[in-house]
């Protein structure tokens, strides 16, 4: 779909009902939730040896500092400059893995929304034709995410919208331009503001509440329902042409 097709369809875009997206997110739950729940194990398998990079330099700063003290004043800029590094590659990796993943699990729910049966690729984000894009769409995340909390507690609150819509839009529209996405993301954002944080905010209580009762382990396989209402705000807003279901039908 072209970025000027999906701008009008924003522009005209109906009302939505609450209680339909609702109840359509929480049906759509019950086909995915195993799909969601391996979405989460796999961002935590992957996340680890990023962290393992940040905890590494702590580990040797100690044993420096058991073994030689005198050392660790002589090395301290140096060993600042190796720890604030490694934290910056792992969020900026946290971040790309996390996008990818939550972006692949849409192509997923489309697929059991629409009765598309094939492999279901966790990975499409993060294959050489996509990692460069979807690197690109996380530094994007975080940069916006660290001027809005900078401007105001408020901010954040507003671009949360836009950027949890940005994820979804990336998974549909991945040959889209960075500022393609942001635009699209920021405009839907903005027309489906209210609904969208309303709904957000009732699945994530709906998830924490259902993954206490689950002895808090079982927010590892709620925590997926909080994005299924994106999906289907996505899916009545913009929708999804003939090309972009057969492109998604043919890599599945």
């Amino acid at each position: 779909m072209l970025f000027a097709e999906i701008q009008l369809k924003i522009q005209n875009a109906k009302m939505l009902d609450f209680g339909i997206i609702f109840n359509q997110s929480i049906e759509l739950f019950k086909k995915i939730w195993i799909q969601g729940l391996v979405t989460v194990l796999l961002s935590v398998a992957l996340a680890i040896p990023f962290m393992i990079i940040v905890y590494l330099p702590l580990i040797f700063l100690g044993v420096v500092d058991a073994s030689n003290p005198s050392m660790i004043d002589t090395a301290a800029p140096l060993l600042l400059l190796v720890f604030v590094l490694a934290y910056l590659i792992l969020i900026i990796a946290v971040a790309t893995i996390t996008i990818a993943l939550k972006a692949a699990l849409y192509r997923i729910m489309f697929q059991y929304d629409m009765n598309v049966l094939g492999k279901e690729d966790y990975f499409y984000f993060l294959k050489k034709t996509y990692l460069s894009k979807t690197i690109s769409v996380g530094l994007a995340y975080i940069g916006i995410s660290v001027l809005a909390t900078l401007l105001c507690f408020f901010p954040l609150i507003y671009v949360m919208v836009p950027l949890n819509l940005l994820i979804v839009i990336y998974a549909f529209n991945p040959d889209f331009t960075l500022s393609n996405l942001i635009k699209v993301s920021f405009d839907l954002g903005n027309k489906k503001w209210f609904i969208t944080f309303g709904l957000t905010l009732v699945a994530s209580f709906l998830a924490e509440m259902v993954g206490f009762l689950l002895c808090f382990i079982g927010i590892l396989a709620t925590v997926s329902f909080v994005g299924i209402p994106l999906y289907f705000i996505y899916k009545e807003v913009i929708g999804f042409d003939n090309a972009e279901t057969q492109q998604i039908e043919e890599n599945v």
